[in-house]
């Protein structure tokens, strides 16, 4: 896989989401210093670009920051909630600078629940919008991000069977079990789950998709709560690769940086666990996930890692 830098290249944001990780301040970046950041990410060995915010589709010169990836050949791709690829005439500019990925926001396809997550009562029908305009372009990629949270523990998988049976051109899905540190999430500790609240829905969800073909990532969630398909943690798949990831975020105590830690807290069952040195473990444990959840696993781990090393899929 194709070692993607991020770059965050503002905090401002059309929407004002529960549990946000990246929550709005004055900070926006000039396009000089994007460029620069771009080059820097080429010079550390990345070979793609990430444009993440807020919400990078605010940013006035984002379609000339993908036309400057297209020049220098290499891919860009962009995290946005799909509230202004809604625009066909903004969405065709994107993709004539060059973007050809779109990683998408998405919560719930029930309107309601997915306008309280994300403070736009028009979240829904705008993102319904985007995908029926991207259903009209060629060679574009769509990747679905799906924030697990209280609210949306109950239907994972009738989200991606709704999703793909509207759109099924849809590539990959990305679960992220919700970061309970950010300011957002802290604030309104409702959207933070258990993990027991989303293990039945979150394997369905992945059967359904292994049945259509489809793949996909689950990132923040310890393997013991992945039964069958360890091998698609993104944390573990990283540990298993010694993978690294260079960043660059509009943020007060740091901006470019390279994460190279992928491990979180470990329950005292958790030295027992065949996959504990594989396994990232949980975020915050014993403030917002608690170590009773947690349970040791007798699988063997060299069947995890063997299947890490040979796929081939993003």
């Amino acid at each position: 896989m194709a070692n993607y830098g991020y770059l965050q290249v503002t905090r401002r944001c059309n929407q004002k989401c529960r549990f946000c990780s990246n929550p709005p301040i004055e900070k926006v970046l000039s396009i000089i210093k994007a460029k620069q950041i771009i080059d820097k990410h080429i010079q550390e060995g990345c070979q793609g670009i990430i444009f993440t915010g807020g919400e990078p589709t605010l940013f006035k010169g984002i379609t000339e920051l993908i036309s400057y990836c297209s020049n220098k050949n290499i891919d860009c791709k962009i995290i946005t909630n799909g509230q202004k690829l809604a625009n066909k005439k903004f969405l065709n500019q994107l993709i004539k600078a060059g973007l050809k990925q779109f990683h998408i926001s998405f919560y719930s396809y029930r309107p309601k629940i997915q306008a309280f997550l994300s403070g736009n009562k028009n979240s829904l029908k705008n993102i319904n919008q985007a995908l029926k305009n991207l259903a009209e372009k060629d060679n574009v990629s769509i990747v679905i991000n799906i924030v697990i949270n209280k609210y949306n523990t109950d239907h994972l998988s009738a989200n991606v069977e709704w999703l793909l049976k509207r759109f099924p051109f849809i590539n990959h899905f990305v679960w992220n079990n919700l970061d309970p540190t950010t300011n957002r999430a802290s604030k309104n500790k409702d959207t933070i789950p258990r993990l027991i609240d989303f293990e039945i829905e979150l394997k369905k969800a992945t059967d359904f998709l292994t049945e259509k073909k489809k793949t996909f990532r689950v990132e923040r969630v310890p393997l013991c709560y992945m039964p069958g398909f360890e091998h698609y943690s993104t944390e573990t798949r990283k540990i298993v690769k010694s993978e690294s990831r260079n960043i660059y975020f509009l943020d007060n105590k740091r901006d470019y940086f390279k994460e190279v830690n992928w491990e979180h807290d470990k329950a005292e069952c958790c030295k027992i666990c065949k996959l504990n040195n594989i396994c990232a473990g949980i975020y915050e444990m014993d403030k917002y996930y608690y170590s009773e959840e947690l349970y040791p696993v007798f699988i063997n781990q060299q069947d995890i890692i063997n299947r890490i090393i040979h796929d081939k899929t993003k």
